[in-house]
């Protein structure tokens, strides 16, 4: 009877501790499922992670190369703004001289009819209009080289080929040294004092040029530096000194072919200035290498009228303009004395003097430039490194 009850205790108890143990088989497989599911969510987050840094990389990359677009689109907007620009300034130059040479464009089949008495009444007008700026000129310039009484060694700076010179205008006494046959720096001096003192270097005012010159036939005047630019074949630039930009640019036609001088193949344009404003020289293939005199509107860069004249370039080393007149100074090419040997007076065009015999005194050797102010009547030269001023001799008309 006692065994009967045990047994009847232990059935309950042994159904109790089985289905203790079924409970904690479910808890334990449900406990590893959710680690399981924990274990892949963070390996997703893991992933998720590892994607987003790789996509906020390859954002920072692309990031890099949108802004170095950008500034790359803003040189070349900046480029193509300038070219257009110089585009329009070289079309309004050829618009300019197109309206100065009278050409008229039309289409191939149009026709063109003048009226004889309209043609002879324009001729007429540029004969008197001829006649009144011939009497002007004369006027205002009423005297000729007679000879050059002596010479100033003022300074050794540089090298061979360089240029020096002061601005004719009024109240000018700074100096101007520009060195070497291709540069872009111009070294501005108080006045002539300064520039002879041993230190003159050290108290010079920088002007850096946007563009480089070429050759030595630079001048200055009324505030402008007017010169030839390198790598161009005939582009006159003119550069505010002051403002230290370009105000304005033309083009030569026919020069920048062959050296203005044969001695000095370096300058192709050789720019002058007298008591008339702005001249250039130079020479061309079609005269037989001689010097074509232009006459330039400094204010608005336009040729005025050219003269083809009958000095040779052949062993001319430089040349200047003084009184409405040509005078070119030729030399040897191994050098010597220096001489003017061809005179061309733009308004007297028959009076021609191939060899006046104006020679340079106590001088042996070679001009890289020779130019002429107006307001002191002297001549800047740069000799050999040299910078020199000639005195002059002149006479009445």
């Amino acid at each position: 009877m006692v065994v009967l009850q045990v047994h009847f205790l232990l059935i309950p108890f042994l159904m109790s501790i089985m289905g203790a143990a079924q409970y904690l088989m479910q808890d334990a497989a449900l406990l590893s499922y959710i680690d399981q599911r924990f274990l892949s969510l963070e390996k997703r987050l893991e992933k998720c992670n590892q994607d987003m840094l790789e996509y906020v990389d390859e954002f920072r990359d692309f990031s890099k190369m949108v802004l170095s677009r950008l500034a790359g689109l803003n040189t070349d907007k900046a480029e193509v703004k300038s070219e257009v620009q110089n585009l329009l300034s070289r079309i309004d130059h050829a618009q300019r001289d197109i309206d100065y040479f009278g050409y008229i464009v039309t289409d191939s089949n149009a026709c063109v009819e003048v009226h004889e008495d309209l043609v002879k009444q324009q001729l007429l007008e540029e004969a008197e209009e001829k006649n009144r700026l011939k009497l002007m000129l004369n006027a205002s310039c009423d005297h000729v080289l007679a000879g050059i009484r002596s010479l100033k060694v003022v300074k050794k700076t540089g090298g061979k080929h360089g240029s020096w010179m002061k601005d004719p205008g009024k109240k000018h006494t700074k100096i101007y040294l520009l060195s070497g046959s291709v540069n872009n720096v111009i070294l501005e001096f108080a006045n002539i004092m300064t520039f002879m003192e041993n230190n003159h270097t050290l108290k010079a005012r920088t002007v850096p040029l946007p563009l480089p010159w070429e050759g030595t036939g630079h001048v200055i005047y009324q505030g402008f530096l007017f010169y030839h630019r390198y790598g161009s074949l005939n582009e006159i630039i003119k550069f505010n000194i002051q403002r230290r930009n370009v105000a304005d640019q033309m083009l030569l036609p026919g020069a920048g072919r062959i050296p203005a001088y044969q001695l000095s193949p370096q300058t192709k344009i050789d720019l002058a200035v007298d008591e008339q404003g702005l001249w250039a020289l130079h020479a061309e293939p079609e005269t037989g290498g001689n010097i074509v005199i232009t006459k330039i509107n400094h204010v608005t860069m336009a040729v005025e009228h050219s003269w083809d004249t009958p000095c040779s370039s052949k062993n001319a080393e430089a040349a200047f303009m003084a009184c409405n007149t040509l005078h070119v100074v030729y030399n040897s090419p191994s050098g010597g004395a220096s001489r003017i040997q061809c005179i061309y007076d733009v308004l007297d065009a028959l009076n021609t003097y191939i060899n006046p015999g104006l020679h340079f005194p106590k001088r042996q050797g070679s001009h890289s430039t020779v130019h002429y102010n107006p307001k002191e009547k002297q001549l800047f030269a740069w000799g050999d490194g040299s910078q020199i001023i000639y005195k002059l001799h002149t006479e009445k008309k």
